[in-house]
């Protein structure tokens, strides 16, 4: 996996913040707290957060949300040259997503130590036998989104007792 710096971390930060507005939308929700912005040629083209409960389908995870807007977005199923920002390391599915939609650049907040599929658990975007590798920037404000995560599963487990 090809793991690059930010050219501009302001920008990265900017993107970031409106990914975790998603992810706050999510938490209010009752959804696990993952939000997830494109951007493409300077403009956002696409924000989404997870949905998997709401709309009682597991692949409702905000970045499959938002390249599906996106793609609507641009009249296109490619996203070349489009950077998804999401607050949560992509899983293996939206991983494969991101390759498909050949995404030119992913940058996450918190990894994933139980899913993460962009070097965590896997590396979807790394595979040598794939024919598009995204560059990836993970850390971006890794601290806010793990906090949103935290305060989703510390509810649920005083819920639970």
């Amino acid at each position: 996996m090809a793991i690059s710096r930010p050219r501009d971390v302001e920008e990265d930060e900017r993107c970031m913040a409106l990914a975790l507005r998603e992810a706050q939308r999510a938490l209010a929700e009752g959804e696990v707290p993952v939000g997830a912005v494109i951007v493409a040629a300077g403009a956002v083209i696409a924000r989404a957060h997870n949905q998997v409960v709401t709309l009682r389908d597991p692949t409702a995870h905000a970045e499959i949300l938002a390249v599906t807007q996106a793609a609507a977005a641009l009249e296109n199923e490619r996203l070349v040259g489009a950077t998804l920002y999401v607050s949560l390391e992509p899983c293996a599915m939206c991983a494969g997503a991101l390759v498909l939609a050949r995404v030119a650049r992913v940058v996450y907040g918190a990894a994933d130590a139980k899913a993460g599929a962009c070097g965590s658990v896997l590396d979807v975007l790394g595979c040598s036998g794939l024919n598009h590798h995204p560059r990836v920037t993970a850390g971006v404000m890794a601290g806010a989104a793990a906090a949103l995560l935290r305060e989703f599963f510390r509810s649920r487990r005083r819920g639970s007792k």
